[in-house]
């Protein structure tokens, strides 16, 4: 990104440390739920990188 090109995000970008408090209480809620399913969705992908980390090294123990 080029310091003139004009900065865009996509609405309903969350950036940790943001003023929270110009946002209403359904807003609030609105984040919450989605940073809960973001954490949902990143302890699956662990547990799915386990799974797999654990399927090769019980093969590589056989060997």
């Amino acid at each position: 990104m080029f310091h003139d090109e004009p900065h865009t995000e996509a609405a309903g970008v969350i950036r940790p440390g943001e003023d929270l408090s110009l946002l209403a209480v359904a807003e609030l809620e609105a984040r919450i739920e989605t940073l809960q399913a973001e954490i949902a969705r990143a302890e699956a992908m662990i547990a799915h990188k386990r799974d797999k980390l654990n399927a090769a090294e019980a093969v590589f123990r056989r060997a």
